[in-house]
């Protein structure tokens, strides 16, 4: 396999970003057009109560994505500064350990689900009219999950080894077999939103086993390590993955944050505008994950640089990389809140016909949660900068703060204030408020940030 020639220590930054950036940012384009695609497969092949159903179990699939690239960034961030100290072993036991971990949790997230599937749907916001199809769903979607934390954790390793065209594709080829396959399920088999769930599984599937054969095949540094089985090894595995969740606990909370916000968002909708306002949040709550994912490949991109870097000693390489990721981060999130102020009918229009009432209401309130986009995509990014440099505190404090404190509330208070244009504002409005917090801070601080401890 032809291998990126990528070198972190001594490379120009802004040659590095971009050779890491415009793959990453495909890759998770086409993760969000799969997203945007399945929407509009279900919503026009089976209705607006399957768009609701499925908002009602994606805070599930979205935990189970925090853990993935909580772990991912954790053994990423560690094992890139491994790297840099010339430890290549350390770097493959953090890999390693991460993988098991993580199997191990997914494993007891998948049994709890079938144990416990009706009051856990309920427990996120199911209806009785929601119940069955929201069912469906998720007992469909189950079994890719494993395979699915094999690709979140991957995709950041596979960066950091060098290769990040082939985490491009990777992402390109699951999500490309994704859309052909809800097309087929949904409308020449008629499987409806049971077919949607198979789609994903298989498609999760192939892409864990691509991410395993790179490990095993094709890998420069990074290969699975084999683990002693002694007490001294649990300790040490046990000590690793805690520290390795740490550092990843910013990105787990801004996975479990979406999670919040459609929870929140679903009981808000419905309470003011009923289950059609529902189906119209989910429109919002899938072009959502474009936001995240266009925001997180700056950060992501930047990453592997700024860790390698900081674990090399080069602080004026570390200030470099921020620069070059936060001015990308401003351009991708004005431009995205500029195409859902202005396309706003065409994007509902993806989803749902124009004579439902869910339709209006989407319409109307996509502008205004396209306001978030530009303060987003500034917090992805000092958050990953953060994170990078082993700043977990940090990290977390403000994930929390953009994506729980100040959102929950948000919701509950805007709506008294302003109607239903309230629903939509809570998240920009917590957004910017974040923004500012974290620029005061990093302005206060900026001497002091990019030292290694």
């Amino acid at each position: 396999m032809e291998r990126d020639k990528l070198d972190f220590g001594d490379g120009k930054i802004r040659q590095l970003f971009t050779a890491m950036f415009f793959p990453t940012l495909i890759g998770m384009v086409f993760n969000s057009a799969l997203n945007i695609c399945d929407g509009m497969f279900v919503g026009h092949g089976v209705g607006s109560n399957a768009l609701a159903a499925i908002n009602i179990v994606a805070p599930l699939f979205l935990l189970c994505t925090g853990i993935g690239l909580m772990f991912g960034i954790g053994a990423s961030v560690i094992g890139g500064i491994r790297l840099a100290e010339g430890n290549v072993k350390a770097a493959r036991i953090i890999m390693t350990q991460a993988y098991i971990v993580g199997a191990i949790i997914f494993g007891t997230v998948i049994v709890c689900s079938l144990l416990f599937t009706r009051p856990l749907l309920y427990l996120l916001g199911c209806s009785p009219v929601l119940e069955e199809l929201a069912t469906d769903y998720l007992l469909w979607l189950l079994p890719g999950l494993v395979f699915f934390y094999l690709q979140c954790a991957g995709m950041m390793l596979i960066r950091l080894d060098g290769s990040p065209r082939y985490a491009m594709s990777v992402q390109i080829v699951s999500a490309i077999l994704n859309i052909f396959l809800d097309w087929y399920m949904v409308f020449p088999l008629g499987m409806g939103i049971k077919g949607a769930a198979i789609a994903t599984s298989i498609s999760c599937i192939v892409a864990g086993i691509m991410v395993v054969a790179y490990f095993i095949f094709f890998s420069d540094k990074l290969k699975f390590y084999r683990l002693r089985l002694s007490a001294k090894s649990l300790r040490l595995s046990i000590r690793n993955t805690a520290y390795m969740a740490k550092i990843g606990l910013a990105t787990f909370i801004a996975e479990v944050a979406i999670g919040v916000m459609m929870v929140t968002g679903n009981y808000m909708f419905f309470s003011y505008l009923g289950e059609d306002g529902v189906a119209a949040f989910s429109i919002g709550c899938y072009l959502f994950p474009l936001i995240f994912s266009i925001s997180n490949a700056v950060a992501q991109s930047a990453q592997p640089i700024i860790s390698f870097n900081y674990g090399g000693g080069q602080p004026q390489r570390v200030r470099q990389a921020l620069h070059v990721a936060l001015a990308t981060a401003i351009f991708c999130g004005a431009a995205i809140s500029a195409g859902m102020w202005g396309g706003s009918g065409f994007l509902a229009g993806i989803f749902l016909e124009a004579s439902e009432h869910a339709y209006t209401i989407a319409k109307a309130g996509l502008p205004l949660l396209g306001l978030c986009a530009l303060p987003f995509a500034i917090n992805i990014t000092f958050i990953g900068y953060y994170q990078s440099c082993e700043r977990a505190t940090r990290s977390i404090i403000y994930m929390l703060l953009r994506g729980i404190i100040f959102m929950v509330p948000g919701f509950i208070l805007l709506p008294e204030l302003l109607g239903s244009a309230g629903l939509w504002i809570a998240i920009p409005l917590s957004e910017l408020i974040t923004t500012i917090i974290i620029t005061l801070g990093y302005l206060a601080s900026k001497p002091a940030m990019i030292l290694k401890r």
